[in-house]
């Protein structure tokens, strides 16, 4: 009997320990960061995964096109995805001066996709307003090597004052050449 209470109050204790562990979001906060030409660029975002979902995320009757401004995608998952830059950036052709911004990505066509650089930041990712569009410009798209479960933005240095900036989900791989100035 005592070794009965005994293993029943260690299983209890060891049942309390588990489920005081803090669970994994659904889509945890990442970050993603470069040094280039003495400026640390970063993006800060939430990562959602594929979940078995492949194939059906960023079909016209997939995943995203249930978010409010389907064809514009907030890029991420949770609060909005961020850009935040020290120095004055040209991306593409963008000018985007030094601040934070909201990224936001145009998926209406699936084979070439837009970065949105957006002024308006600090709202849930759903929350887009066009009006506050500081501009667009046209990514490059390819396919990666293989899936991406988790969606990954990088941020790499090319040499000099250029450097890279590329978001991976699923069976897409989009990205966008940019100067410090």
């Amino acid at each position: 009997m005592k070794r009965l209470l005994l293993c029943a109050g260690a299983l209890f204790a060891a049942t309390l320990t588990l489920s005081a562990q803090p669970k994994q979001p659904a889509s945890p906060s990442a970050t993603a960061s470069a040094t280039i030409a003495g400026k640390t660029i970063t993006i800060t975002y939430s990562s959602p995964k594929v979940r078995g979902r492949e194939g059906h995320i960023f079909t016209k009757d997939g995943l995203i096109s249930h978010d409010a401004h389907y064809p514009v995608w907030r890029a991420g998952a949770n609060a909005a995805t961020t850009l935040h830059t020290p120095a004055e950036l040209k991306i593409g052709d963008l000018i985007v001066p030094p601040g934070t911004y909201t990224l936001f990505v145009d998926i209406s066509d699936p084979d070439q996709w837009d970065l949105i650089v957006n002024k308006k930041t600090g709202e849930w990712g759903l929350g887009y307003d066009k009006s506050q569009d500081l501009g667009s410009v046209k990514m490059n798209m390819s396919k990666p090597l293989k899936m991406v479960e988790d969606l990954t933005y990088t941020i790499t240095g090319l040499g000099g004052t250029t450097g890279k900036i590329t978001l991976e989900w699923e069976n897409h791989s989009a990205n966008v050449l940019f100067a410090v100035h």
